[in-house]
């Protein structure tokens, strides 16, 4: 590595999305992936997630790498300046919450929702939870006729940022969240442009952020648009994509 260290990153912060991208199939970090992120870190490049996830379920990743970076959560609803140390949550508001559940409940095959108390999904859904505050619902489908009209309906309310993580779902936000609109937010708390950012993704959710960063990388496991809006693709998330794409492309070592 010491030949390395004379390295010059070309970018000054990682924006990784997880699942499909960060965590293999099995939802864990290689140790090669790990190691580049360090390198990254070691070189004075900011790491950060911009994720559909929420804190209840990437705490543990954010941990597990020792990042003390922030955080772009719930596909920009929920920024983290450092662990502990939130920035900013938007939350959907809550008759609207109550609308899109009754068409969940009605019409979709299944459906969760991210408050700041829970990740809680359909089984789990009390009277209670609409005195909660939500920043991001889910709805499912295996049937793409059904959420295509689900989409259309809650587009035409005219308040809500609609996109996906796979091709059996979607996720609503409060209009203009996005983890582009999130990656924003870091930059200026950090004092970069988004000429300085590197995002890597592999889903529907990432496409305005790919499009807008320094440089957008699409996993080769990656849908089909995202690798034709990508600047470039790199392997799979099996595969030590992000590794291979931050040697590659933030440190230009073939």
């Amino acid at each position: 590595m010491s030949v390395m260290q004379q390295v010059k990153a070309k970018y000054k912060l990682i924006a990784l999305d997880l699942d499909g991208t960060l965590l293999t199939d099995r939802e864990e970090i290689t140790e090669e992936t790990k190691k580049w992120i360090q390198y990254a870190v070691d070189n004075g490049v900011k790491v950060i997630f911009s994720t559909g996830r929420g804190f209840q379920n990437s705490k543990g990743f954010w941990d597990e790498l020792g990042l003390d970076s922030p955080m772009v959560l719930l596909n920009g609803a929920e920024i983290w300046e450092g662990p502990g140390k939130l920035k900013n949550r938007v939350f959907i508001p809550r008759d609207t919450i109550r609308n899109i559940h009754a068409i969940a409940a009605e019409r979709g095959g299944w459906y969760w929702g991210y408050s700041v108390e829970s990740l809680t999904g359909a089984k789990d859904w009390t009277p209670e939870m609409f005195e909660r505050d939500w920043m991001k619902f889910g709805i499912g489908s295996n049937d793409q006729q059904k959420l295509a009209e689900i989409k259309e309906e809650l587009l035409s309310w005219g308040t809500l940022e609609i996109t996906r993580s796979a091709p059996v779902n979607m996720e609503i936000s409060v209009k203009g969240i996005t983890k582009e609109s999130g990656v924003r937010q870091v930059c200026q708390m950090l004092g970069l442009s988004m000429s300085d950012v590197f995002a890597i993704g592999d889903s529907d959710n990432d496409a305005k952020l790919l499009k807008a960063a320094g440089l957008g990388v699409a996993m080769a496991n990656g849908e089909e648009h995202i690798k034709s809006i990508a600047d470039v693709v790199t392997s799979t998330n099996n595969e030590d994509g992000v590794a291979r794409a931050i040697r590659k492309y933030v440190f230009q070592i073939e």
